[in-house]
C-alpha cells in the first residue's frame, strides 16, 4: 500500500482551503429553481389538469405530514399550515373538475 500523502511536500496547501487572494466567496445564482419551475410547467402542459391534480395531492400529502410533525409556519407565502392545506384542496378539486372538460377538448381536437 502507498502512503496517500506521501506527495505532498510541506509547502504543499492543506486541501479543502479558499484561496483568500481570490477576494470574497459571493454564491452565484444557480438558475436550477427556473429548470424546475419550467419542468412542472411542460408536465401541466402536457398532462393537464390530471398532472396537476397530482401535484397537489403530494403536497397535501407532504403538507399534512409536516403538520402532524409539528410544523405549523411555512415558508409558503400563506404561511399557517393549514391555509397552505385548504389553498391546496381547492387546486385539486378544481383540478379533478376540470379533468372531463380537459378530455372532451383533447377528443374535439384529435376526433
Amino acid at each position: 500500500m502507498s502512503d496517500v500523502s506521501a506527495h505532498l511536500t510541506p509547502s504543499t496547501p492543506p486541501l479543502n482551503q479558499r484561496d483568500a487572494g481570490v477576494g470574497p466567496a459571493e454564491p452565484g445564482f444557480d438558475p436550477l429553481r427556473l429548470c424546475v419551475h419550467t419542468t412542472v410547467a411542460l408536465i401541466v402542459c402536457v398532462f393537464g389538469p390530471a398532472a396537476l391534480l397530482g401535484f397537489a395531492l403530494v403536497a397535501i400529502a407532504g403538507y399534512a405530514r409536516a403538520r402532524r410533525a409539528g410544523l405549523v409556519r411555512s415558508k409558503c407565502k400563506l404561511g399557517d399550515t393549514r391555509l397552505v392545506i385548504g389553498y391546496l384542496t381547492v387546486v385539486a378539486l378544481l383540478a379533478a373538475a376540470a379533468i372531463p372538460l380537459w378530455v372532451l377538448m383533447w377528443i374535439r381536437v384529435f376526433g
